[in-house]
């Protein structure tokens, strides 16, 4: 029995007609992790219910029968490490790596998803189209607009698509720059046919994602997931999950959630709440209250990170009672002054009470996120996070105690994307990891040198394409990229100046003609009020 055998659809794929545009759906990665992608799940639902469409699926484990000729090849990327993965498989299909050398033969890469949503522009040669933002509207106008050049060459089609909100054609801007190792000079459209901007596109109705499959050899095994919210309104300074997204949008209880859970429990008793900040849903307590009768007695639910001062000991009680075990939650610094700077709007007293809460409420074990290396951060705000820790282990004895911890790293569109990751968080890290192993505090410290290639990535222009072509055979280590831009030294920047270096808020960032959702004065601004509250 195969994978997709084990597959209990939630949706009814439909026949495709005749002249069906074949089309491979790809997820650089496994099976069991493409398969629990929310995103993957519903383009992918979306195509198997279009009878335009003959859709087939790929994963770097299993594949369903690939069509001979396909017109169109989509990847849904969710992880920067991943692109290694997508030049496999481009090699693999015999289909050239670069945009500018594939021909009328070969079919239009497209790709979405959150690593080319938020910068998509270290992997603009390796994508004939990229789709900015949410799939619910653009996924539909793509294939509408595709249809109405299918039979037309290549440069046709992505002029054609050029036109259409959303829709980003990187072959059709032309970057310069500052000479080969400075900064960007400018990103200009090859012609006044093509939009100088492109603007990511926002759904905005009231019904949000659930699953369109359940199986048990996904990675959360027999999980049905429904989106909650989408976006975050705490809009902490870093945060991509926030900024990116907005405006802050909840699902629909009656229309929505209810009906979403209800379908879910016909194939599963695992049901998965998602979201960026899923209790601060305005009828949250109701979500609640009705997962909380009879009825459900037997299923299980499991709740994304939540808000800090949500947690009351209902919630706990609840989440207990279903399977629960644990709650995560962000709270960043111990330090109230690094959490003003990020806009973190929390005090101690609270997250020591959400412990408290979730122990009275019969949780076993609470998970704690937090960050080093965040912008004004010193060394007394690291022992303030120690003694914020080591005061919620005496609060709630008996609760496990779980801190999470990785390095700041800049994202685009974001108040912070002009800082560059500070070196002193590797030591820092460290320092926390003996501090807490003395407490017997659990300290799972997520890698520096990833969070360095994390930052290459998240601030990379195009320039960085030929560098991820050299280290897709060195391997993915912090080592390997060394390695390349050593080989490449003169045509690119160092690596100090993607990671490292403040940037210059009038300087051109390689994502300047990519509109997110708030302008760039407005996030110059709340990097202004962020750091008011360093002074």
């Amino acid at each position: 029995m195969t994978l997709f055998n084990q597959e209990r659809l939630l949706f009814n794929p439909v026949s495709p007609n005749s002249d069906a545009i074949p089309l491979i759906f790809a997820f650089p990665n496994e099976y069991s992790v493409g398969i629990t992608s929310l995103g993957y799940q519903i383009i992918w639902g979306t195509f198997a219910t279009n009878s335009d469409i003959s859709v087939s699926r790929l994963f770097t484990d299993i594949q369903e029968p690939l069509p001979r000729n396909p017109e169109l090849l989509g990847f849904s990327f969710s992880w920067e490490l991943d692109y290694v993965n997508i030049l496999n498989i481009l090699e693999s299909l015999d289909i050239p790596l670069h945009s500018n050398q594939r021909n009328n033969n070969h079919p239009l890469v497209f790709g979405g998803g959150p690593v080319l949503t938020a910068n998509p522009e270290p992997f603009a040669a390796f994508f004939d189209i990229i789709l900015l933002g949410d799939g619910e509207n653009l996924i539909n106008t793509f294939i509408l607009a595709y249809k109405e050049v299918r039979n037309a060459d290549r440069a046709t089609k992505l002029r054609h698509l050029a036109t259409i909100p959303g829709i980003y054609i990187p072959s059709l801007y032309e970057v310069t720059y500052h000479g080969l190792e400075g900064d960007i000079k400018s990103i200009d459209p090859l012609d006044n046919t093509i939009p100088n901007i492109i603007e990511k596109q926002t759904y905005r109705g009231n019904i949000l994602s659930a699953s369109t499959v359940v199986t048990e050899k996904a990675a959360w095994e027999n999980i049905y997931m429904v989106e909650v919210v989408r976006s975050c309104p705490e809009m902490c300074r870093f945060c991509l999950a926030s900024y990116l997204t907005l405006p802050f949008r909840t699902a629909s209880l009656e229309q929505s959630l209810i009906p979403a859970i209800e379908k879910g429990l016909t194939v599963t008793n695992r049901i998965g709440l998602l979201g960026a900040s899923v209790t601060q849903h305005p009828e949250f307590e109701s979500l609640l209250d009705h997962l909380s009768q009879p009825k459900y007695d037997d299923i299980r639910v499991s709740i994304a990170s939540v808000r800090t001062n949500t947690v009351t000991e209902k919630l706990a009680k609840t989440l207990a009672n279903r399977g629960t075990r644990s709650v995560t939650i962000a709270v960043e610094s111990g330090s109230e002054k690094i959490r003003k700077i990020i806009n973190k709007k929390l005090t101690n007293e609270e997250i020591i009470q959400t412990s408290i809460n979730a122990k009275l409420g019969g949780l076993n074990n609470i998970k704690l996120y937090g960050m080093v290396g965040i912008p004004g951060e010193e060394d007394i705000d690291i022992e303030q996070t120690i003694m914020m820790l080591d005061a919620i282990k005496k609060a709630a004895p008996g609760l496990r105690l779980t801190f999470g911890c990785s390095t700041f790293v800049p994202k685009s569109h974001t108040p912070f994307q002009w800082f560059g990751v500070d070196e002193k968080a590797k030591k820092r890290l460290k320092y926390l990891e003996k501090q807490l192993h003395k407490k017997a505090i659990e300290f799972r410290p997520e890698s520096y040198n990833w969070s360095v290639i994390q930052a290459l990535i998240s601030r990379g222009d195009r320039r960085l394409s030929q560098l991820l072509e050299l280290t897709r055979y060195y391997g993915d280590t912090l080592g390997s990229y060394k390695r390349a831009f050593k080989e490449l030294k003169g045509k690119l920047p160092p690596l100090e100046f993607y990671v490292h270096d403040n940037w210059k808020t009038e300087q051109i960032l390689p994502w300047h003609h990519l509109k997110g959702p708030l302008p760039q004065t407005t996030l110059i601004k709340h990097l202004e009020t962020a750091m008011l509250n360093n002074d």
